[in-house]
């Protein structure tokens, strides 16, 4: 869908809707925080928000292309409530989460006099979040953040869980911290002006949960292929909380990846980020990298007797009903063999992989040697 089409809310007094019914708590002690989840919810941002932003000076960090169609109602709702609302916009894309980009924006919330009650906005997709999240995290000592995820993928797994940070050019994310953000505010009616590629993009990280540590999702994915590809707002609406529950769970158990527990998301990134950084944080999507690598971490287990042929079949059949990539590239399997040993969960020079024994449950596993990852590598 183009950046152009209208938004077609839910009727309805907004203001009566805007309940404890609809949050999902992130129960993480004083960083404890909730997820809004409703159609219609930048309609009423004032009110959902009013806790993080009233009477605060308010940055708002988007990009080329959802300021264009959000980033106006939004500011014009914050001043509702805030004391003074800014606005900072980078190019839109993977590339921007460097460190020129990072200096830029530490340079520009600075001259806008940004003190330590100010609270930083992302809005946008993983990316923004990723970046403001770290400017947040690391202007003044920490700054107080807000996140309005506007992609699936933001909405359903970046956008909760306090991960931020940017790319090395060689190594993803690997410049970061944990920063938990004061809300987690999401309308699933603005993926309905998302482009094509990035929604189905989206739907890589959807079907992980379901593969990581929830049967029941994997299937009622499986049930509800046309209604998801046709954007189906109820559908939708259940599929983002039920993610954002995963996550939070998850996230409650294991915060910083102390215990390993949170370690599970990461089913097929240690491929996907390979991918991405080869190729340049740009030929390949987020979700379109860990969908390859989803595949290719199936592949593995497959060899080390962990799955069979069915698990790895059924998964791709998924995959590609909803339009995502399955094949990895065909060149630069050393390299990315060389990216993946620069991957955060190399320990002592060990590569860890997170591997299935079912759909529904994922393990930790140590490698077993760079043949067999690069045979899960190959097509065949």
């Amino acid at each position: 869908m183009c950046a152009t089409c209208s938004l077609h809310f839910y009727t309805g007094n907004k203001l009566n809707q805007l309940s404890n019914d609809h949050d999902i708590n992130v129960d993480l002690g004083q960083r404890s925080y909730a997820i809004k989840i409703m159609p219609g919810v930048l309609e009423v941002l004032a009110a959902a928000t009013a806790s993080v932003v009233a009477q605060k000076h308010v940055v708002i960090v988007t990009d080329s292309n959802v300021g264009p169609i959000y980033l106006q109602g939004v500011a014009s709702q914050l001043q509702n409530v805030a004391t003074r609302v800014d606005q900072i916009a980078v190019d839109a894309g993977e590339k921007s989460k460097c460190v020129s980009v990072c200096d830029g924006l530490w340079q520009r919330i600075d001259e806008l006099n940004t003190d330590r009650h100010s609270v930083i906005v992302a809005l946008g997709g993983g990316v923004v979040g990723d970046l403001a999240g770290f400017i947040a995290a690391s202007y003044a000592r920490g700054l107080n953040f807000l996140q309005i995820p506007t992609s699936l993928l933001a909405q359903v797994d970046s956008s909760v869980g306090g991960k931020v940070g940017i790319n090395l050019p060689k190594s993803k994310n690997m410049v970061g911290a944990f920063w938990q953000p004061k809300q987690v505010v999401i309308d699933p009616a603005v993926l309905q002006t998302l482009d094509d590629a990035n929604y189905v993009a989206g739907m890589a990280e959807v079907i992980k949960y379901g593969l990581i540590m929830d049967f029941e999702l994997f299937e009622f994915i499986e049930a509800n292929v046309p209604a998801i590809k046709s954007r189906n707002l109820e559908t939708l609406s259940k599929i983002i909380s039920w993610c954002c529950q995963c996550k939070a769970t998850v996230v409650q158990e294991d915060e910083t990846e102390a215990t390993g527990r949170r370690a599970i998301l990461n089913y097929g990134h240690t491929y996907g980020h390979a991918i991405e950084s080869v190729f340049g944080y740009g030929e390949y999507l987020h979700g379109q990298a860990i969908s390859i690598g989803m595949v290719c971490a199936a592949r593995l287990a497959k060899e080390m007797g962990m799955v069979d042929q069915e698990f790895c079949d059924r998964q791709t059949a998924l995959f590609e009903s909803v339009g995502l990539p399955t094949q990895c590239p065909d060149d630069q399997h050393d390299a990315m063999l060389n990216a993946m040993m620069r991957d955060k969960k190399v320990v002592g020079g060990v590569l860890k992989f997170i591997l299935p024994t079912k759909i529904g449950h994922v393990e930790l596993v140590g490698s077993p040697g760079p043949e067999a990852i690069l045979r899960s590598l190959r097509n065949a």
